[in-house]
């Protein structure tokens, strides 16, 4: 079956008339390499009356080039497409989204008699009345209120025609066509985020920034103003606005200061004009490409990630000191989605300290930083945009999950919880679990919490004259002299500490495990401090066994690590105890109840 090409498409394009889903072949392909930016692809291309080679492909569409998914002969359905001028009057159409119709293996060769195309001297089909006059395809905002759009999502474009500045001398262009071979542009876009004024100063002078993150419906992207231009435009500027800008400087963007999905970044100049946009309800607030809370463990350390999820728990505010002497306020969230999973979240400043997670609200946090401090846990940065009950169709679905069902489940932990626990979830497991689900055989090390009650403890052994220093815990060797010698601190004391290592036998209604309890969690367990505990021995050894016999068959919450280890050829699973703490019945109650109501809806 022959191929229709789109007659007159190329002359339509180049005058920015309307074009709807051109059918183009491609003549050929050329990459442009140089300077410090990423690789572009520039086409020719032929609507089978002209060609022109002025097409360059978008950067997200390059994967086409380098599969060799386009190549010469093949036929291309235009999708989505922007015209620019070049500052030497030179249009370039940038084809944002294209499909292959058919492949160059299945064209015989070029299609017609097509003759370079240069503007005023069209060439009207032989034979055959013209076909309608193509549309224009720009990239459109999508009809309805202004929400947060999430990336992956299907967008319609082109139901409207983009709406015009608002002097009507030149139509509004997508931020995701900008690049820094156009010079005349104006976008329409929201602003997501608006740092504070900082400065600067060192031997070439004094200075201030400012910097802004913007949002439309294509895209996003980062614009920083300098100096006059922080006078004449930070105090216009706020936060959530929409406003016309026009007549920035486009660059490659510096992907150490900004995690936005764009190749760009603007900068502001002296010609730039910033004008509020009244009509402003088809604007997103964001732009969000969401990662399952499940699949954070495949992301790389440092990444920078948007989260969707439930504040399932909140801890207080704490004020700590950073390395540079500067007090700041923190707060730990634990935030929960439909994989079933939880993890950290740690606020900070003033975001920190106005939080209120009382409600268990749904947070969207664009850009916040994963850690593998612990486990898995994110963190938000200075440029990161936090959300509170956003109204998105993600955040009413997993609204509506949790109340019916996700407050039911026992979510597993993706961080592990340190310090006096706070009442976070936890990665509840019975003992059988733990061998039966093979905790501990991966490359990282498990966590999880149980409920155990203590059947022996072997007492030879539980204790160890330690390092006296402040921060050293290292066994000492006794000279026999009166004094005791520490082989990491190089030094002798004329006394030592004792420590515990207690190895301890609990048990549930389904099966026990040995586990290993250091200082805090032994003095736990013993109900006494290790002191007074190597005192007894060396002095009375029936108070000694009292105090383990007293301490028999109680009941605690063990939160645990555990890993596979391997000694003398040998591997065995090793369970420490992170942290022993008494049981609270009434929480431990609650959890029953959320396990059987879980296991009645199954």
């Amino acid at each position: 079956m022959a191929v229709k090409l789109s007659e007159g498409a190329i002359e339509a394009l180049t005058k920015g008339n309307d074009v709807t889903n051109p059918v183009l072949q491609l003549v050929n392909i050329r990459k442009i390499e140089g300077g410090s930016g990423p690789v572009r692809f520039r086409l020719m291309m032929s609507d089978g009356l002209h060609t022109m080679s002025s097409f360059m492909l978008s950067t997200q569409l390059n994967s086409l080039a380098e599969q060799n998914l386009v190549a010469p002969n093949c036929v291309c359905l235009l999708k989505r497409s922007v015209t620019n001028v070049l500052k030497d009057g030179r249009p370039v159409v940038i084809i944002l989204d294209m499909e292959v119709v058919k492949p160059a293996d299945q064209v015989p060769g070029k299609i017609g008699d097509p003759t370079p195309y240069v503007e005023g001297q069209s060439k009207a089909p032989q034979s055959a009345p013209s076909a309608p006059a193509p549309s224009a395809r720009h990239l459109q905002p999508q009809n309805g209120g202004g929400g947060l759009a999430s990336r992956g999502t299907a967008r319609d474009f082109g139901k409207k025609p983009m709406p015009s500045t608002p002097g009507g001398t030149s139509k509004v262009v997508p931020i995701a066509s900008l690049n820094p071979y156009q010079s005349k542009w104006t976008i329409r876009a929201r602003v997501t985020n608006k740092s504070s004024i900082r400065t600067w100063s060192n031997s070439r002078g004094d200075g201030k920034l400012f910097s802004m993150e913007i949002v439309d419906e294509s895209g996003e992207i980062r614009v920083t103003g300098f100096n006059q231009e922080v006078d004449k435009f930070f105090s216009l500027i706020e936060q959530g606005k929409v406003y016309y800008i026009s007549k920035g400087t486009l660059k490659i963007a510096n992907k150490q200061y900004t995690s936005l999905k764009n190749d760009y970044e603007m900068t502001l100049n002296g010609d730039s004009t910033i004008i509020p946009c009244d009509d402003s309800h088809d604007v997103p607030m964001l732009q969000c490409d969401f990662v399952s809370i499940g699949e954070l463990e495949a992301r790389d350390k440092d990444a920078i990630v948007d989260v969707i999820g439930v504040c399932k728990s909140v801890e207080d505010v704490t004020r700590i000191t950073t390395k540079n002497s500067r007090e700041v306020s923190k707060r730990n969230i634990q935030l929960m989605d439909m994989s079933g999973r939880v993890i950290q979240v740690t606020m900070w400043g003033t975001e920190a300290e106005t939080f209120d997670g009382t409600e268990q609200p749904i947070l969207a946090i664009k850009g916040a930083k994963l850690s593998d401090f612990g486990g898995r846990s994110l963190s938000t940065l200075f440029s990161s945009t936090v959300m509170i009950n956003p109204d998105i169709p993600e955040a009413y679905k997993l609204r509506g999950w949790y109340d019916k069902e996700g407050h039911a489940l026992d979510a597993q932990s993706m961080t592990e919880m340190r310090g006096g626990g706070g009442g976070g979830p936890t990665n509840w497991k019975t003992l059988a679990d733990v061998k039966n689900e093979h905790l501990g055989h991966g490359d990282k090390a498990d966590y999880f919490t149980c409920i155990g009650t203590i059947v022996y403890m072997r007492k030879e052994n539980c204790l160890y004259q330690a390092c006296p220093s402040k921060d050293c815990n290292k066994k000492v060797v006794d000279q026999h002299n009166g004094m005791f010698r520490c082989e990491k601190c190089d030094k002798e004391f004329p006394d030592f500490k004792y420590r515990l290592m207690l190895s301890v036998n609990i048990a549930d209604f389904g099966d026990n495990q040995w586990v290993t309890c250091f200082q805090d969690s032994a003095e736990t367990i013993l109900g006494q401090k290790s002191d007074y505990i190597g005192q007894l021995k060396d002095s009375n050894e029936a108070a000694f066994d009292e105090v383990f016999q007293h301490a028999n068959f109680n009941t605690f919450v063990f939160r645990n690590r555990v890993k596979l280890e391997t000694y003398n050829d040998e591997s065995r699973i090793k369970v420490t105890v992170v942290e022993a703490k008494p049981v609270d019945h009434k929480e431990y109650s609650k959890r029953l109840i959320m396990s059987i109501r879980k296991a009645a809806v199954q």
